[in-house]
């Protein structure tokens, strides 16, 4: 399917809409809201792609358009936990860096999306960094400010840290066995 209106692709712009609306409320310092719409924008990160396969509207716009979305939210919201001072800088350099390194492999090899399917550790590193996240917010909130909330978020955004630089080893192995592979394809052929 090549068309972009599909309600797939309007539910992840819709989600990444939440990413602005989260940065206005944390800018605020209205932790509460900001801590609602991050778990709604994370909480429905697998809408888009369940309902695709599920109503058969996957399209080509919806398989860049997701993890590009992903991306983008993961690294706004990363940032401006640093700069807020939610998240030590770790947090940022731990995402940005794999994703900068997949980004241009992907862009150099491929000139665009590799198609690459998403791998367990990927999903597991997506879970925790969506649960991690949250919990350092609601540290902030007024009536939350438990120590084991902080405590808990960070173990948690460490955990999906360290498993998003091991997903990232694993698709940058990905990308070059196929690009390999489609090379080799196009030698015999």
């Amino acid at each position: 399917m090549d068309t972009f209106w599909t309600i797939p692709n309007l539910i992840t712009v819709l989600r990444f809409l939440g990413v602005p609306l989260f940065l206005a409320f944390i800018l605020r310092e209205d932790y509460g809201p900001a801590f609602l719409t991050l778990v709604i924008v994370g909480s429905t990160d697998w809408v888009d792609g369940y309902l695709a396969r599920r109503l058969d509207q996957v399209s080509r716009v919806g398989q860049w358009l997701d993890p590009v979305a992903d991306r983008l939210a993961l690294i706004v919201v990363a940032v401006t936990f640093v700069v807020q001072g939610i998240a030590p800088a770790w947090l940022v350099l731990t995402i940005v860096i794999p994703d900068a390194i997949l980004i241009l492999n992907a862009l150099v090899l491929f000139h665009g999306n590799p198609n690459l399917p998403v791998s367990n550790v990927g999903k597991i590193r997506t879970a925790l960094l969506l649960l991690g996240a949250p919990l350092l917010l609601l540290q902030r909130v007024p009536g939350f400010d438990y120590a084991w909330l902080f405590t808990a978020g960070n173990a948690v955004l460490l955990l999906g840290c360290a498993g998003h630089i091991i997903a990232a080893v694993g698709y940058l192995r990905a990308l070059w066995h196929k690009h390999a592979r489609l090379r080799s394809a196009a030698g015999n052929g």
